[in-house]
């Protein structure tokens, strides 16, 4: 029988032992991967009688949707990422298993563990007089077997302390939380869906020998080069519409099995805007936070989401796009459009030369006619290149609405 076996059960065997107490405060978490032990800060909070906990990473809390005790376990559950986490609680300690159902809708499982009151997430050997700087911006390359693709390393160091993100064509690995341990780079990212390590060793203006593990198992190269002009291709010319098109065309089922089409009255001489999302994605969730907003103080603009969901099934798909949109107030129609495949997302709008990335944002004149096609997203935790992409759509919108 093996560990997780073994954890499992011995985390729902009956217990007729009153549930423990959870101590709130900041309890520092592990989970095992293919590069190293991936460590993050787990946070519990006490309101009157009322548990909550967030996974925190960098300047982000992201809340748990639900936290119960059963017998001598803690529960915690990200729905939107059907990630889970099971522990038992004994003292200040907690050790269990973290399960996360993948794209295929097959089960990977880790062991857990975590204590409160560690203030450090990664552990250094070194004094304060050997911390090495690195540079702020960096040139990328990351090594995916024989693929390799560009990517924009942005850090912040304070001491020892750092913190960052990957800007790549597909959106940005989110808020990153590390340290400068003697001459390596270490980050993590622990937020349900993204389970991040990254590490690699610092000589001069260079980081090489970088390893990039995501979701426990899965291991990718990279290294680095100090380039204060690093850059992206645009993310508006990836995407494009093939030769002899000008506008989209599709129908797809609304929460009530109702047919919305581009092509409705509703959008007819209207300004909408098509995301192309899935509710499994965070750089979508990001977005749909945006979008959300934006809706709200502009009421004229219409906004439709297309989902592609680890399943089409309604019984499945349709709490996830419910709950997507109750925790981010979204009031714009999400349609079930297809599997979270880009190959089915192209198969799905075929007048596109292909869906490169969830999200991908398409941006619709008065006229029906398509203007713009955004790949990926930028969010808050890229910093001057989210407000850049605010600032930008904003005045694209703008222009469009005087035409």
């Amino acid at each position: 029988m093996n560990i997780l076996r073994i954890l499992i059960l011995s985390l729902i065997v009956f217990s007729c032992k009153s549930d423990p107490k959870l101590n709130a405060g900041l309890w520092r978490a592990e989970v095992p991967t293919v590069a190293g032990t991936l460590p993050f800060f787990l946070e519990i909070e006490k309101e009157e009688n009322t548990l909550k906990a967030f996974a925190v990473n960098g300047d982000e809390k992201l809340a748990f949707d639900t936290l119960f005790i059963s017998n001598d376990s803690l529960h915690l559950r990200m729905e939107l990422f059907d990630a889970e986490i099971i522990a038992k609680i004994s003292d200040s300690t907690l050790h269990g298993v973290f399960s996360k159902k993948m794209a295929d809708l097959s089960i990977r499982q880790s062991e857990f563990t975590a204590v409160l009151g560690e203030p450090n997430r990664f552990k250094t050997t070194q004094n304060s007089a050997g911390i090495k700087e690195i540079a702020t911006q960096y040139a990328v390359n990351f090594i995916d077997g024989d693929v390799t693709y560009q990517a924009v390393g942005l850090f912040k160091q304070n001491g020892e302390k750092v913190t960052g993100t990957f800007l790549t064509t597909t959106g940005d690995y989110r808020y990153l939380d590390g340290v400068i341990d003697g001459d390596s780079l270490k980050l993590s990212c622990f937020d349900g869906n993204h389970v991040f390590l990254f590490t690699a060793k610092i000589e001069g203006d260079k980081l090489v020998n970088g390893k990039f593990c995501s979701s426990i198992t899965y291991l990718e190269t990279w290294e680095g080069i100090a380039d204060s002009n690093a850059k992206l291709p645009d993310a508006n010319t990836l995407t494009y519409l093939k030769p002899g098109y000008t506008k989209l065309d599709f129908s797809f089922a609304d929460e009530n099995g109702k047919q919305i089409s581009i092509n409705d009255e509703a959008y007819n001489g209207k300004i909408t805007i098509v995301q192309v999302l899935g509710s499994w994605c965070p750089n979508c969730m990001d977005e749909t936070k945006f979008l959300a907003d934006f809706s709200t103080k502009h009421p004229e603009i219409k906004i439709i989401g297309l989902a592609f969901e680890k399943s089409t099934d309604p019984a499945f798909a349709l709490p996830k796009i419910a709950k997507m949109k109750k925790r981010f107030g979204v009031t714009y129609p999400v349609l079930i459009a297809g599997k979270n495949d880009k190959s089915d997302a192209s198969e799905k709008l075929p007048m596109l030369n292909k869906i490169i990335s969830f999200p991908t944002t398409i941006v619709i004149d008065k006229k029906g006619i398509v203007r713009k096609v955004h790949t990926g997203f930028s969010g808050p935790g890229t910093g001057e290149y989210y407000i850049q992409f605010v600032e930008e759509f904003n005045r694209f919108i703008d222009k469009l609405e005087k035409e």
